[in-house]
């Protein structure tokens, strides 16, 4: 596997790695300028020339990994048998320097419900690099056509859902996923949440309403078997406080910002000391502040 393979493999794989380019060579070394290799925690592809130079390259790159670094690294190697070499002495005689980038895991996004809201939602999403997972139960909202918008020319990988029963796309998630519900149908939003709670490895759980239907909804799900922890769980009203208007493309921008500071938060978090090396650690179930204030009771979505 070449190099840009490798980069593909991490990225649907969604694990951390290191792009290393050798960015300029004075003298002899064993690879020119430009050539490339990927790291991850536990392998490598391809080669900027073997030897102390990529033994070195490695380890630098393993430890941007396990540190979560997300700032890219210039490292300078003379290779020259009086430099120093822990793995081995290098005579080509010439100097190296290498840029080593972080491949960050993209967040992702599932909205279950693509009415006007999700919408409206799913165009701001996807002028970020994310994975963004679009669901409804109704054919004709996910449909191509009507999400041309969304899903052409735009940074975000976009995954179209019609499910019938879309709790079942839940499962499919990827780790970490961070969950938008706002269906048309309050018992559809019931069984998504219901689902959500008992699907390990999420990310934060949002859904839009007021507190009113909030009060009704967590009625049912502690009847269901959800305790008062796993109802914390779940962010509602969601939004920021400041954006109080009902209307969809308000709604939307004041998910989208919401959203945009939990992965800002996730990012700092990753960067922490004690996380483990080329996977992301296993999101907080901690309650997020419940600060938005929209009643959307009655807003179609």
């Amino acid at each position: 596997m070449n190099w840009l393979s490798a980069v593909e493999h991490l990225r649907r794989q969604r694990m951390e790695g290191v792009l290393v380019t050798v960015v300029s060579v004075r003298g002899h070394a064993p690879r020119d300028a430009g050539a490339k290799m990927v790291i991850s925690a536990d392998n490598t592809w391809d080669s900027i020339g073997g030897g102390n130079l990529e033994q070195e390259a490695i380890e630098a790159a393993r430890s941007m990994i396990a540190g979560g670094e997300s700032t890219p690294l210039s490292i300078s190697s003379r290779l020259t048998e009086h430099a120093p070499a822990r793995h081995g002495v290098q005579c080509c005689g010439g100097e190296v320097t290498l840029l080593l980038e972080p491949l960050a895991v993209v967040e992702a996004v599932a909205i279950f419900g693509m009415g006007h809201v999700g919408t409206e939602l799913a165009r701001l999403l996807a002028r970020h690099d994310l994975e963004l997972h679009l669901v409804d139960s109704r054919s004709g909202y996910v449909d191509p056509v009507r999400l041309q918008p969304v899903t052409t020319d735009t940074p975000a990988t976009v995954h179209l859902h019609h499910a019938p029963v879309p709790e079942l796309v839940m499962r499919e998630l990827p780790p970490g996923a961070h969950v938008l519900v706002m269906t048309h149908d309050h018992a559809e939003d019931a069984a998504l949440v219901d689902v959500a709670l008992r699907t390990t490895g999420l990310g934060s759980i949002g859904l839009i309403g007021s507190s009113a239907k909030w009060t009704r909804l967590s009625k049912r799900l502690a009847g269901q078997g959800h305790s008062p922890a796993d109802l914390s769980r779940v962010q509602t009203p969601i939004g920021l406080p400041e954006l109080t208007g009902k209307d969809p493309a308000t709604i939307a921008v004041s998910v989208a910002a919401s959203l945009l500071i939990t992965f800002e938060r996730d990012r700092a978090a990753r960067q922490a000391p004690g996380r483990t090396a080329g996977r992301r650690p296993a999101p907080s179930t901690a309650p997020e502040p419940r600060t938005a204030t929209h009643d959307t009771e009655g807003v179609q979505r």
